[in-house]
């Protein structure tokens, strides 16, 4: 409360409006309940809209904030808390009064997308439509041929110590989607100039990328790639939520505008002084490389974002190869339900985080959310653009994630737990603990081949 109150009088060095604190202290969530009242993700909300329309002004973000407020302590009913579909309501007013109209059109784009989740209907940008069907049948087809299909022949598998055997039939599995992506793209290898290998974090884009790089020098295609995370704008420019999060997962995040320069550049013939990205000091800091295209090379572009089409918006289509990674599992849990793909990532992700960037998997499960929001509107939507799509998913790597992760999930459930502000994180930390009861782990990782995409996660691999 005295964060509030000192917030109310102090922001930029400006009194704003003198509240009183039983007006603003709590507020009303849709389910009734009442959680402390954060000015912040009021703030955070409107710049995330904002940023997603190309705006970066955050003190307009504050500024709209600050008239939400000014409305909030005018109200004829002042003694009662104010509800979440009030704050909300009076943000679009007020951004909409300000001339702020493709920020408001953005949150309330936002706003609808959570109302359709909480009601479980369909996400306006991520439909049946765009389901690679095909994939998932070659990949249901795969488990019952290999006794994969759920958790309880998973668990058999190991029992019977057969989990080498599935390691192996894993490895044949990726191996062939590979090869087919690069069947596919034989045909219009002539004409490639930019390859494009996008999909959602912890896909497998590294360890999949270094492949396909191999098979083109054998065929005599030289590669340069373009490094998009140089590319971020400077951290003051990132939105943060309410948990000092900063938000890195959207397209905007990124100084697209630039990456399409540079591409230009590159295919004209012209050599590139490429930024460098210091993310201990959050922002550019100098050359990392100078870069230049070879006679007959190809531009490789290894993104989240890749099928974002401001990304390469400035480059012909015809030169553009794209591919598109998934963890497209189909494995069942004892319920008869499909694992979630997000899931495994989410793993993936804890993992890699603590293996190489020092990370507490805590912070990673806290940050998913801004994870799975941007990937459902800029980058699972996008899947229809590939021209292929590869399945990451290894049948053998829960019981390894298990094996790492089990004591995390088993303390992060506990934590968050009852937590509202921890309620995204709690149900999927809860989701994965009924996954881990129902398989074993599997400590001995020698058996995974220093190849193989899960080695990006855990370490150990040939790929860099």
């Amino acid at each position: 409360m005295q964060y509030l109150q000192n917030y109310l009088t102090n922001l930029d060095g400006r009194s704003i409006i003198p509240l009183k604190p039983q007006m603003i202290d709590k507020i009303v969530k849709r389910d009734g309940s009442i959680v402390p009242f954060d000015i912040e993700k009021i703030v955070f909300a409107i710049f995330r809209a904002a940023i997603a329309v190309g705006g970066r002004d955050q003190g307009a973000a504050r500024k709209t904030a600050e008239d939400v407020l000014s409305i909030l302590a005018k109200r004829e009913y002042a003694e009662s808390y104010p509800t979440v579909e009030e704050v909300q309501d009076l943000v679009e007013k007020c951004l909409i009064e300000n001339g702020h109209a493709k920020t408001a059109k953005a949150y309330i784009l936002y706003r609808y997308e959570h109302e359709l989740k909480r009601r479980g209907k369909a996400s306006l940008t991520y439909s049946s439509e765009n389901m690679p069907y095909r994939k998932l049948w070659e990949t249901l087809s795969w488990a019952v041929d290999n006794s994969c299909v759920s958790t309880e022949q998973l668990s058999r598998l190991v029992a019977l110590g057969k989990f080498q055997e599935l390691v192996e039939a894993s490895e044949a599995f990726y191996q062939n989607e590979i090869d087919e992506a690069l069947g596919n793209m034989e045909s219009r290898l002539d004409e490639m100039r930019v390859l494009i290998i996008a999909g959602p974090s912890s896909s497998g884009k590294t360890t999949t990328t270094a492949k396909i790089k191999e098979r083109l020098a054998s065929l005599g295609r030289r590669t340069v790639s373009l490094g998009i995370d140089n590319y971020f704008f400077n951290l003051e420019e990132h939105p943060r939520d309410t948990h000092g999060d900063y938000d890195f997962e959207t397209p905007q995040a990124i100084e697209l505008s630039l990456v399409n320069r540079h591409l230009a550049m590159l295919l004209s013939g012209k050599e590139v002084d490429v930024p460098c990205y210091n993310f201990k000091k959050g922002r550019r800091d100098g050359i990392s490389e100078k870069l230049s295209l070879p006679e007959n090379g190809i531009i490789l572009i290894d993104s989240l974002h890749g099928l974002f089409p401001e990304m390469t918006s400035g480059i012909d289509e015809s030169v553009k190869y794209k591919l598109y990674i998934e963890t497209l599992s189909q494995l069942k849990d004892k319920n008869g339900n499909f694992i979630r793909w997000s899931d495994i990532r989410m793993l993936r992700r804890m993992v890699r985080d603590m293996q190489f960037r020092n990370y507490d998997p805590r912070h990673t499960v806290l940050h998913w959310h801004h994870v799975r929001r941007s990937e459902l509107r800029y980058i699972v939507s996008r899947l229809q653009n590939a021209h292929t799509i590869i399945n990451s998913s290894l049948a053998f790597e829960l019981p390894v994630m298990k094996a790492r992760l089990g004591p995390y999930i088993t303390r992060f459930a506990a934590e968050f737990a009852g937590d509202p502000d921890k309620e995204d994180a709690n149900e999927r930390v809860a989701r994965v603990q009924l996954l881990f009861d129902q398989i074993p782990e599997w400590q001995d990782e020698a058996v995974i081949p220093k190849t193989s995409l899960l080695r990006e996660f855990i370490g150990g691999g040939v790929y860099t």
